[in-house]
């Protein structure tokens, strides 16, 4: 198994944090190592650096091996441009195939989640690697969620054979509400696995304007032209189909995804001893507070709040409103106000 993790994005929702030059996988959101340092090293335990790959821009590369200095050059896949989710997936194959490993197994893992307990994660490795060597099928992971949360992805699989009978997509939520009461819903997680030559021939089937450009770059042409001819497009253009076919495991690990401020807070909240916050609160509680080092901020009788200071710009908010961190985002592109990007 070869491990791809994939760092793309910026993660507005955590603006004024996370920005282009500083995307939210890269900042220490939870303690003294960020995201990606996180997911890199437990990956160590099991994988020595060569047989690690990471696929992202030119200047997040940058930040990875500032962050993780014994990352291998050469293993690096450089997007050209972002062209969403499909053709990155089709890039990561072409590459590795370009590499002569073809018919290895690859997992894309994405770098700005949380996996607790991480043994639990290098065992899902172990059983993907084997499953895809002795049956050849296309792999993803999924989460049981407690009720239906909207906006994401759900599969519907059989607990027994781990077989997707159905992808529900963004459904309904009286279509997922029915499928939860059985037990066979799953948020999908991604934690794709295949190998490069199975994928790009689901490519050469169904995408064949992804297939051709990356087929292209595997013979050695010119990357950034051939990366630009793809359309943009889902990745689950192709993998909703070939799913049918393959096998979705329930994830046996925590999966904490890092989209919002309240999410964070309420991991440290759960988690104490991974941050504190700064500064003094009087009659106050359920904060969450970031600021510059060296700068005191005192509360008094406010709760539930979300207070971040990055010297540039304040963000103030209650924790409930915080998926609608983007709209400042999208309100300071309007203005051109990029340097705050």
């Amino acid at each position: 198994m070869k491990p791809v993790i994939i760092c793309g994005g910026i993660g507005s929702k955590m603006w004024p944090a996370s920005r282009q030059k500083s995307p939210k996988h890269f900042l220490k959101l939870i303690g003294e190592k960020s995201l990606f340092q996180l997911n890199y090293e437990i990956l160590r335990k099991k994988f020595e650096p060569g047989e690690i790959f990471l696929q992202t821009n030119a200047d997040q590369a940058k930040i990875a091996m500032e962050q993780e200095p014994e990352i291998v050059m050469e293993n690096v896949f450089i997007e050209p441009e972002m062209r969403d989710q499909g053709p990155a997936t089709g890039f990561a194959a072409a590459m590795l195939m370009k590499r002569g490993l073809a018919d290895e197994p690859f997992m894309l893992i994405q770098a700005d989640v949380l996996r607790e307990p991480a043994e639990y994660f290098l065992k899902l490795i172990d059983i993907f690697d084997e499953s895809i060597k002795r049956e050849g099928k296309l792999m993803t992971g999924g989460m049981k969620p407690s009720f239906a949360v909207m906006g994401v992805d759900y599969l519907v699989v059989d607990p027994e054979t781990h077989r997707m009978s159905k992808w529900l997509g963004r459904g309904t939520k009286e279509e997922v509400e029915g499928y939860l009461s059985t037990g066979e819903a799953l948020i999908h997680t991604n934690h794709y696995a295949w190998t490069a030559r199975k994928l790009l021939e689901c490519f050469q089937k169904l995408r064949p304007e992804w297939y051709q450009p990356l087929m292209n770059i595997v013979a050695g042409d010119d990357v950034a032209e051939e990366y630009g001819r793809m359309p943009k497009g889902r990745i689950e253009e192709v993998t909703h189909t070939e799913l049918a076919n393959g096998f979705v495991y329930e994830l046996p690990f925590r999966w904490i995804d890092f989209g919002t401020w309240e999410s964070v807070s309420k991991y440290l909240g759960q988690n104490p001893s991974t941050g504190s916050e700064n500064g003094v609160q009087i009659d106050s509680k359920d904060n969450l507070i970031r600021m510059p080092q060296g700068k005191m901020i005192a509360t008094i009788g406010v709760e539930n709040l979300v207070i971040v200071d990055t010297g540039d710009a304040l963000l103030v908010m209650k924790k409930d409103q915080s998926g609608r961190v983007g709209e400042v985002v999208d309100k300071l592109k309007e203005e051109g106000k990029t340097e705050l990007l």
